[in-house]
């Protein structure tokens, strides 16, 4: 599985709309069930956004939602801070993320 850390900062005028649209991205991932993904999205006190994004293969399975579209459309206008996107790996999980033996070895 692939995994990417994406963080940005978000317009104060804009955080109630992109928790809403976000909401909804999952909303859509509760109807789909796709089982290829993995998503966790945190709200930090500052107006900043982090999403984890794990998947196998590609990532259409959640960019492809039209909730996901959605959320993007405008999402440059929501920013207050450009999004850095970096690949991860994970190094510890406990009960976070679903059952997992892909932490990276000591």
């Amino acid at each position: 599985m692939t995994y990417n850390l994406i963080r940005y900062g978000v317009k104060d005028a804009s955080i109630a709309e992109n928790r809403a649209l976000v909401t909804k991205v999952f909303e859509a991932l509760d109807e789909a069930k796709p089982q290829s993904v993995r998503y966790l999205v945190l709200e930090l006190d500052n107006g900043e956004f982090v999403h984890i994004v794990g998947y196998e293969n590609d990532s259409s399975a959640l960019t492809g939602l039209d909730a996901f579209k959605a959320f993007g459309a405008d999402h440059a206008e929501r920013r207050s801070t450009p999004l850095v996107r970096s690949p991860a790996k994970i190094v510890g999980n406990y009960h976070m993320l679903a059952n997992t033996d892909e932490t990276v070895p000591a």
